[in-house]
């Protein structure tokens, strides 16, 4: 009789055991799908990316939302993975990117086009969120020294196109595969070979570049460096490159399980400038201070902690 009630107790355990777990699965406890659960901050892998991701982070827990920071996990693809499998619930992207990257969609010029154009489209493919965007504008670019353009006579793409043979270019690993990096440009200017593209960690770019390693370097409209070395940004004088601005993109079951969030990080939005970002990034890649401190210190000063 003892062996018969073992043999109905155990299979009714296991039954509830399961559907224990099966409720706790769908609970929504996990990816920040729930009040109680840290929302999962992220970030990519480059200066301006760490202090942007900080901020969001900061402007949650003045919010008080508990934060669980996943900064610096690397390029666009790996970013964009991690919000569609909930390993995080929101990182800092750029409407350009969201435009080519992700949704590979054609070239747009119009910020307010191209914002719309991915909102709509992380909505339907991905139930993904762009909230505000911030008036900053971190474009594509490349810069090189002012004596090395003049030298070179290298003003516009197409000026560099025409003599990439003997130019090196130095930057991020993924602009040699990305749409809106090298293949891009190539297609749009003509396919072009350099003579050697060398792919570094994004703070080496310009210490490459004026240490005289390089010709040419990736550069991003919002890097402090472009003004402290007083380097020329080329020309993109057949129009490839869209509006790069600034924004959280979250999970919706983030949104719906913590209604703090979005007010918090659209309060940060407006505060980001081209001159406000180029500052802060040279901060840390010229004054090497650590991003969390940078972005503390400017939230404070902007009365957002």
């Amino acid at each position: 009789m003892n062996r018969i009630r073992r043999l109905l107790v155990l299979p009714l355990l296991a039954l509830l055991t399961a559907g224990i777990l099966i409720a706790c699965a769908g609970d929504g406890t996990g990816g920040g799908t729930s009040s109680n659960a840290p929302v999962k901050v992220g970030s990519k892998d480059f200066t301006e990316a760490f202090i942007i991701g900080e901020m969001y982070a900061l402007a949650l827990e003045k919010a008080g939302v508990p934060v669980e920071r996943k900064l610096n996990l690397g390029g666009t693809p790996v970013a964009q993975a991690a919000l569609q499998s909930g390993e995080i619930d929101l990182y800092p992207e750029y409407t350009g990117t969201g435009l080519l990257t992700i949704l590979k969609e054609p070239v747009l010029s119009d910020p307010k086009q191209v914002y719309d154009k991915v909102a709509a489209g992380y909505k339907e493919k991905y139930d993904l969120i762009w909230l505000d965007p911030a008036p900053m504008n971190n474009k594509q670019a490349l810069a090189m020294t002012r004596a090395k353009a003049d030298q070179l006579g290298i003003k516009t793409l197409s000026d560099l196109a025409t003599k990439a043979s003997g130019l090196t270019m130095v930057g991020p690993p993924e602009f040699e595969v990305r749409e809106d990096g090298l293949p891009g440009i190539k297609e749009k200017y003509g396919d072009f070979q350099l003579k050697e593209y060398k792919a570094v960690d994004s703070g080496l770019r310009y210490k490459a570049l004026t240490d005289g390693e390089a010709d040419v370097t990736v550069a991003f409209g919002t890097d402090g460096e472009i003004a402290a070395f007083d380097l020329v940004l080329l020309q993109d004088d057949k129009g490839l490159f869209p509006p790069y601005q600034v924004a959280p993109v979250v999970r919706q079951q983030t949104l719906d399980a913590n209604p703090k969030v979005a007010e918090a990080l659209n309060a940060v939005a407006p505060k980001l400038t081209d001159e406000v970002m180029q500052k802060l990034n040279f901060e840390v890649s010229g004054n090497q201070r650590e991003p969390a401190e940078v972005a503390k210190e400017f939230m404070t000063q902007q009365g957002l902690l």
